[in-house]
This record gives structure tokens, sequence and C-alpha cells, in this order.
């Protein structure tokens, strides 16, 4: 495979680092989800229902914040923005284990609201670091960091909760979190190029300028992949569990992961781009049949791998997407509000998924979450095809114009 891409990438100054904090930081606030479930289970002795909504609050106040913050950080710059989310997470965190559910509900949204902006952040960062041409292999890089801060997150939080107790561990996370962000304040990554930076304070472009329909297809094919893996979380824990496999789940999971890195690592290796929507579509059907292998543990491992495999490379294609598509002044709201589909997209899948799964069976949570992903690929489609007839036209019309001579008059 030709490493060349990644090496041509990491070579350029700052990216190593942003990379490697990137991994550090999203750890902790990866572990937040699993961490606030096992406190109101067993702390709060509330229900998994009560646990959900609590992950919800925080999930809408995310969604909500992301272009709020990233429009403030557009405006003010990184680090105003650091310290504003830096505070609120250490202020909910260490006050979350005293707080009655009915507290922390409200403190939960706010949370969300104000929550670190690290997801975002890091891939604005790569969009100032890297030239346009070389942003494939860094998204991919950084799609794959995602991927393992997911599978370490969520299982340190579930070996510090076993081992310690859950509202130990809720101020470990906070701390976590507001380390990363120091982390990330000492960093202090570039939000801009240096060639955006050199031009001075852009004028504010209008948000019906840039929010165009190919930016909004970007993130419905986000909102919509994310929908697929939310979906085939739960439904790969209720196959497991119809079959009395739940054993194997941190394998099934973890077989579905790597393939997710290798997919990622090879998308960031080959030379040509694929579009967002044909990567998600392509996720979305082999996603559909997935179920048909759930009569044994080993077989929806081997059934998960070519869904695994568009995991990565669909996330990475949507981020280098928008960082091309968006204005470099409005780049950071653009990216919050990538960030919200995301988010958006795996609310939606789970809860969707175990719907369908409590009213049929666990196969249809593959099936019927891969189907609505495929529906909107298809929806999206036609802007897609549009783009490549302009950018065909574009390409002619530039290879018909002749080059200048000596007796061509030219304008300077």
């Amino acid at each position: 495979m030709n490493m060349k891409p990644y090496r041509e990438a990491l070579a350029l100054p700052g990216l190593r680092s942003l990379l490697l904090v990137a991994v550090l930081a999203r750890v902790p606030l990866t572990a937040t989800g699993v961490t606030l479930t096992f406190y109101v289970v067993q702390d709060l002795g509330r229900g998994y229902g009560a646990a959900g909504l609590v992950g919800a609050a925080i999930t809408v106040g995310a969604a909500v914040g992301g272009p709020l913050l990233g429009r403030l950080v557009d405006r003010r710059g990184l680090r105003p923005v650091l310290v504003l989310t830096a505070v609120a997470e250490a202020v909910f965190w260490s006050a979350a284990p005293m707080l009655s559910y009915h507290l922390l509900l409200p403190a939960a949204f706010l949370a969300g609201l104000l929550a670190l902006p690290i997801f975002s952040v890091i891939r604005q960062s790569i969009a100032a670091l890297v030239p346009a041409e070389k942003r494939r292999p860094a998204y991919a890089l950084d799609s794959m960091s995602v991927e393992l801060s997911f599978m370490i997150g969520p299982a340190l939080a579930t070996v510090g909760v076993t081992t310690i107790s859950a509202r130990l561990t809720l101020y470990l996370v906070g701390a976590g979190i507001v380390v990363a962000g120091v982390v990330l304040w000492l960093l202090n990554p570039p939000v801009r190029s240096a060639a955006e930076a050199s031009t001075g304070p852009q004028p504010r472009v209008a948000r019906r300028q840039w929010l165009t329909s190919r930016l909004v297809a970007v993130f419905a094919v986000s909102a919509a992949a994310t929908l697929v893996l939310g979906g085939t979380d739960v439904a790969v824990i209720a196959v497991l569990r119809e079959n009395g496999d739940v054993g194997f789940t941190g394998v099934v999971l973890s077989v579905w992961a790597v393939a997710s890195l290798v997919g990622g690592f090879a998308y960031g290796a080959v030379h040509r781009s694929f579009s967002a929507v044909a990567l998600m579509g392509a996720l979305s059907l082999c996603t559909i049949p997935v179920g048909l292998g759930g009569s044994h543990w080993w077989l929806l491992c081997l059934a998960l791998i070519p869904a695994g495999v568009l995991c990565a490379p669909t996330i990475a294609a949507t981020s280098d997407a928008v960082s091309r598509l968006a204005p470099a002044s409005v780049r950071g709201e653009a990216m919050g509000m990538h960030g919200s589909a995301v988010t958006v997209g795996i609310a939606v899948g789970a809860p969707l998924a175990g719907a369908v799964i409590d009213a049929s069976a666990p196969l249809w949570g593959f099936a019927v979450t891969g189907a609505i992903g495929a529906l909107v690929a298809l929806a999206v489609l036609p802007i897609e095809l549009r783009r490549r007839r302009a950018d065909i036209a574009t390409t002619a019309r530039a290879s018909d114009e002749p080059a200048p001579t000596a007796l061509t008059p030219t304008t300077s």
C-alpha cells in the first residue's frame, strides 16, 4: 500500500502534534455516555430510560451549541472559546455527582451547549494546516483517531465504574476533559491557514451565500451515516442477546472497529477521491443484510466487515467536503454544523433501531437503518450529479481556452 500520502501529510508542521492531542483529548469525551448511564442507574437508582434522557439532554445541547461555538471561534479566535468551555466543563463535572436527577437534566443540557468543541476544532485546524490536495489522508488519520478514542474511552469508563465507583469516575472524566481543554489551549492550533490569516480580518459572508445545497447535502449524508452506525451498534447487541452470545459483544464490536480502521487507512492511502454520497450509500447497502449473519457471533463478525470498512472513510469524506465548501471566515460554524449533524445522527439511530427491534426482530434494526441511509443517499444524489456535471463543464471550458502568447493581450 502506498504510504506516500501519509508521509507527505505528517511532514506538514503541526499536524503530528495536533493528531496526537486529538486522540488523547477525545478519550474522556467518549467516556461520558457510559459513565453518566452507570451513575444514573446505580447511584441515583433510576432506570435506563432515565439515563437515556440525560444522554439526550447532552446531545441536544451539543447539537445546538456546536454551530454557536464554531461561530464564536470564527469571530473571537480559539483560545477564548476553549477557556469558556473548559470552565463550563469543570463546573458541570464537579457538580454533577451532587445533583439530584431533576437538576441533572437541565445541567446536562447546559453542559452539552458549552461542551469542549474538540471534534470540530480538530477538523477545522486540519483544514488550516493542510493544503486542500493533501487533506484526504489527514482526515483519514483524524477519522481513525476518533475510532481509537471510541474503543478506549468507554472501556476505561467501564473499568472505572466497576473497580472504583460511578461517582468517582464522573470526577475523573471531568478532570480528563478539563485537562484536554488546557492542552489544546497550550497547543493553540491555527483555525486559518497562514495565507488566510495574512489577508487580515475577512468580511462576514451571509449564511445564505455559503450554506448551499451541496453543503446541506453533506450535512445530510453525515447525519445519515452516523444514524446507520448508531443503529448498527444497538442491533449488534440485540442480535447477540437473542442468541445467548452476549459474552462475545466485545469481540464483535472490536472486529467492526478494526475493519473501520483498516478502511480509513486504505482511504487515505489511495490516490483518487471518493464522493461522500457514494461512500455513505455503500455503507448503508452493506448494513442492510448484516442481520442475516446473526445466527452465530462469528458470522456476525464476518457480515459486519464490509460495512465496517466503509465507516471511517465515510466520516473522513464528509469532513473533507465541509473543509472545501465552507469559506475560511465561517469554517468554524460550518464544522460546528457538521458536528451537530453527526451528533443528531447517532442520537436518532440508536433509539430508532431499538424501537424497530422491539416491534419486530433484531435483524430489522440493521435493515431499517441501512434502508434509511440508502434513501438519503438517493435523495441527495441529484445534487451530487449536478455538481459533477458543473465540474466537468468547468474543466472543459478551461481546456478550450487558448494559452496566452506574446501577441495575446492580457490584463494585469
